[in-house]
């Protein structure tokens, strides 16, 4: 599955819907890990003008999503079963990247985390992510 990802950064595969909805890009992937960078706009703002949490949610969760994907044999695909985001800073505008990471694989349940930083390296939120990979019949269509 390594290569869809890597596929997608080069632009041979479309990203997922979501990306153009939001406005990020997935930059980076390798085995267990992917970035995933967006602009923050006045477009992402929640009533108090700050980058709605829901945003940082989902770029947590792409870039958690890509890295875990990027392990994956041909076949299987996955499903997220918990997601968690601690919001540590607030944001306004800029550019914003979202580190996921692989933590723990397993054979059908893993461990993955994530860190979004804004344009000064400063630490905005942090995520974690449970995920459950998929085979056979559970991944058909999916």
């Amino acid at each position: 599955m390594l290569d869809k990802v890597q596929q997608m950064i080069r632009g041979e595969v479309a990203p997922p819907p979501i990306a153009a909805l939001i406005g990020f890009t997935l930059t980076f992937a390798e085995a267990g890990v992917a970035t995933i960078e967006m602009e923050a706009m006045e477009r992402h703002a929640n009533p108090m003008g700050t980058v709605h949490g829901g945003v940082l949610c989902d770029i947590a969760d792409a870039a958690m999503g890509m890295a875990y994907a990027s392990l994956l044999a041909e076949g299987e695909t996955f499903t997220t079963l918990e997601l968690k985001i601690n919001f540590l800073r607030p944001v306004w505008r800029g550019k914003l990247r979202a580190e996921g990471r692989v933590v723990q694989g397993g054979k059908t349940v893993g461990l993955v985390e994530c860190d979004v930083r804004d344009d000064k390296d400063r630490l905005v939120a942090r995520a974690t992510s449970t995920c459950m990979t998929l085979r056979g019949e559970a991944a058909t269509g999916r």
